[in-house]
């Protein structure tokens, strides 16, 4: 299966991502998310299906999110995640 998807940026947080179905577009998304999530900026239109890799998510999830709830929020990364070196911080 194969699904065209809109993927836009959050204008408040970097790094945060909203994934979409391109005829759909926003009309799924809840009000309440919109306003935490910003104005959205369209970033790009991509085809999701199986085989293709996402950087930051696992494809079949955002595919099914999309499909049961209209859409996919990627957060942004965590610190550690950047960055193995870094870890949380201990008192020694």
């Amino acid at each position: 299966m194969k699904r065209i998807c809109a993927v836009y940026r959050s204008s408040r947080t970097e790094g945060m991502y909203l994934y979409v179905d391109h005829q759909e577009d926003l009309a799924r998304v809840p009000e309440e998310l919109l306003s935490r999530f910003g104005k959205p900026q369209r970033s790009m239109t991509i085809v999701l299906h199986a085989e293709r890799k996402l950087a930051r998510a696992d494809v079949a999830r955002v595919m099914g999110e999309i499909e049961n709830n209209g859409f996919y929020l990627q957060l942004p990364p965590q610190p550690e995640r950047l960055n193995p070196r870094v870890g949380p911080e201990t008192d020694d």
